[in-house]
């Protein structure tokens, strides 16, 4: 803006007293900053010590367990060693040592009961390595706000910087965000824990 053609009207600048009320608003803002991404990381820390072994014992279950969904090779084989002993038994002529009767492996179908168990415990172990990432990414998150809201700038710039992320914070519903964490965390045990008892 300009009062006349070719003057261009100086930007106003904050030397007129208002710098004391901006020193106390950053200076409350910064203890509330802290305070919030405190409580972040300390959620975030208890949250990927958390995943990071139920995620390993959910991994282990699961290993056992896609067994099931498959035919047992040993079947597999006891049943074709059986056919050939069949085959050449009849081409000799000989009478034949009855066999019981096994399987055939083209036929075979996984139980309900085992497709259910890998489906609640791949579920689980989803939503806990999900929660892990959110935790590692709400770590970057805090320590990015807490350097983005104290740059080396006048008092006023400050505060209108750290005024704009902290609406956007709100804005995403971060605070939301890290409060579902561990409600995610439990949805997570209570998949594993059902599969759990379908699989005994």
């Amino acid at each position: 803006m300009s009062d006349a053609p070719g003057r261009v009207q100086p930007e106003t600048n904050f030397t007129d007293g208002s710098g004391a009320i901006f020193s106390f608003f950053l200076e409350r803002a910064e203890k509330d900053d802290e305070k919030m991404t405190e409580n972040w990381k300390g959620d975030a820390d208890g949250i990927l010590v958390f995943t990071g072994l139920f995620s390993a014992t959910v991994a282990t279950f699961l290993g056992i367990s896609l067994q099931s969904l498959t035919q047992d090779s040993q079947d597999t084989s006891a049943f074709y060693l059986a056919r050939l002993y069949q085959l050449q038994v009849a081409d000799n002529g000989s009478a034949s040592v009855p066999l019981p009767p096994l399987p055939d492996p083209s036929s075979f179908s996984p139980s309900a009961s085992a497709i259910w168990v890998n489906i609640l415990w791949f579920l689980s172990l989803i939503i806990s390595l999900t929660c892990a990432l959110l935790a590692t990414l709400l770590q970057q998150w805090a320590r990015r706000y807490l350097r983005l809201t104290r740059p080396a700038l006048a008092l006023h710039k400050r505060a209108r910087i750290r005024n704009y992320l902290k609406e956007g914070v709100d804005k995403f519903y971060l605070s939301s965000v890290v409060e579902a964490l561990p409600g995610l965390l439990h949805a997570s045990v209570f998949l594993f824990f059902t599969g759990l008892s379908v699989f005994l």
